[in-house]
């Protein structure tokens, strides 16, 4: 599959804030920044929900960006400063009850001490301090980590591996924690938390490679190659893009103060027809993911449709977002419904090239009919020729040799030119 750029036409279509922003960068960078606000924004904005598979969820997002050095992935960053000020308010407010709590615990026993809050979680963290964080949350968490070992190694140890926790809170499942030791016990019976993180393909390692344990199909992936060119830093012309984010960050930050206050849930839904579109959409992607790929790829694609009515969620926020707390219901229009649909076949084409190049000791169904239609000599365009007879894209196989190669089950003779290597 390819890994292509969200059509243009998208953004001509989306909300006018996100649009704004959007428009300060072109590629791959408008990209990663469009994916980076929907994480943020899908943690800010409380109380409202849908009912998905009979399940309550709320408009919490994964994702990984995924690419070299130099590639343009830092942008991610600037969607920071779209809850930046609800994190400092958060924090702020906080720490103050917590120091005063504390003076007062010095001189009675009794008083318990404040847990500290904070809206945007660090990822070097223990387990145990994730659920405290978790706990004391009252509208959920963001990880925005752009040094992506720094999760990576957390997952490796055993103190801080929370795998189990982030596959949890993907769908809101419940989640304790009991340490006699420590004297700490956790009960979290609604977590919400989203997670952005970006990286190099090595330093991703460990994320990519939770394909067993259910993971790696929570998180939307953008998975490129191409190193950004030299840009003009000292371009009259560009509009400071900082002032364009605080500007909007603020608007976000009124809302979420507003909707934080409401007793009720505003409930999310798609319309009936939008309903049976959905599940005539999703349908022959499953079938194809069973008849061409790996087996295992099948919770991406199930996951991908959860993924799909969050985006919807947060795009119908923002569509609506002047008043949006006096709302009881909102109901997506269909120029939400198409957007989000393009965006999450889009990222779900990223997350099967990315699943493709696992080293998985085998290749999908696709991939063994293609090769066997090879010599055991073969040029580029041979390849090409076959591919076009399954409808396979040109592109796309330039990315199926170089994950053959990655693999050792192709070997490059020359420029255009493979052979076929032994595979026990």
């Amino acid at each position: 599959m390819e890994r292509r750029l969200i059509k243009d036409e998208i953004y001509n279509k989306l909300p006018l804030e996100l649009q704004n922003l959007a428009n300060n960068f072109e590629g791959r960078e408008r990209d990663i920044v469009l994916i980076s606000n929907l994480v943020v924004l899908s943690n800010c904005f409380p109380n409202i929900s849908g009912v998905y598979h009979r399940d309550r969820v709320f408009p919490h997002l994964f994702a990984l960006i995924i690419a070299p050095a130099a590639s343009g992935k830092g942008v991610m960053g600037y969607s920071r400063i779209l809850i930046e000020k609800i994190h400092q308010k958060i924090y702020t407010e906080s720490l103050a009850k917590y120091k005063e709590s504390f003076k007062k615990s010095r001189k009675d026993v009794n008083v318990e001490v404040e847990a500290l809050q904070v809206k945007i979680l660090p990822a070097n963290i223990s387990t145990s301090e994730m659920y405290s964080y978790l706990g004391s949350s009252s509208h959920g968490l963001i990880i925005i980590e752009s040094e992506a070992d720094t999760l990576s190694n957390m997952l490796k140890n055993d103190w801080s591996n929370y795998s189990d926790v982030l596959r949890k809170v993907f769908q809101h499942e419940p989640i304790s924690i009991s340490r006699k030791v420590d004297r700490v016990f956790e009960d979290i019976s609604e977590p919400k938390l989203s997670v952005l993180i970006s990286g190099t393909p090595h330093q991703l390692q460990p994320l990519v490679n939770s394909t067993e344990n259910g993971l790696y199909s929570r998180f939307m992936i953008y998975n490129f190659d191409e190193i950004s060119p030299l840009k003009n830093v000292f371009d009259s012309n560009a509009r400071n893009v900082k002032e364009e984010f605080e500007k909007l960050g603020t608007l976000i930050f009124e809302t979420y103060g507003k909707l934080s206050e409401i007793n009720n849930l505003i409930e999310f839904s798609f319309s009936k027809a939008q309903q049976s579109k959905f599940l005539d959409l999703l349908s022959p992607i499953r079938e194809d993911v069973i008849t061409n790929h790996y087996e295992g790829f099948i919770s991406s694609v199930h996951r991908h449709g959860l993924i799909m009515f969050r985006i919807a969620m947060i795009l119908t926020i923002v569509r609506n977002l002047d008043g949006v707390e006096k709302n009881k219901e909102l109901v997506c229009s269909d120029v939400d419904f198409d957007i989000s649909y393009e965006i999450m076949t889009t990222l779900l084409r990223h997350s099967q090239y990315t699943y493709d190049t696992i080293d998985t000791g085998g290749l999908s169904i696709q991939d063994e009919e293609l090769l066997d239609k090879m010599k055991l000599t073969f040029s580029r365009q041979e390849l090409i020729t076959a591919g076009q007879k399954m409808d396979i894209p040109k592109r796309t196989i330039d990315d199926k040799i170089a994950q053959w190669k990655g693999k050792r089950i192709i070997k490059k003779v020359n420029r255009n030119n493979f052979i076929k290597l032994s595979r026990r």
